[in-house]
């Protein structure tokens, strides 16, 4: 995925945001703050990749990615409350996330054979 945020900050991040997830049981009291700039950075690489074309689908498909994106932060809001629910809020953006990914592959497959 390259974005107008970089295709690097955006690997750095999302890694960044996996291992602050896992290591979140260790109680280590940095963790929520690592958690909290690397969603904010995947956040930011989500929201800056608009789609521009006419295909009502993908326009569609980026709204939900903005949706997805957002929960990051508000699972990091959890996360600094002690909440257990960060963990659906990143689980919903997950599972968005692959959504997207898996129709977005299709929907340019479909116009390339077009």
């Amino acid at each position: 995925m390259t974005t107008d945020f970089g295709k690097y900050p955006f690997l750095i991040c999302s890694i960044l945001l996996g291992l602050s997830a896992a290591l979140y049981i260790s109680d280590m009291p940095f963790i929520p703050y690592v958690y909290a700039v690397s969603g904010a950075g995947v956040a930011v690489a989500f929201l800056t990749n608009i789609y521009r074309g006419d295909n009502a689908r993908l326009r569609r498909l980026n709204i939900q990615q903005a949706v997805a994106a957002l929960l990051l932060p508000v699972s990091s809001y959890f996360m600094f409350k002690n909440m257990n629910e960060w963990f659906i809020c990143l689980l919903v953006s997950g599972i968005l996330q692959i959504y997207i990914i898996f129709v977005r592959n299709y929907e340019k497959n479909k116009d390339n054979k077009e």
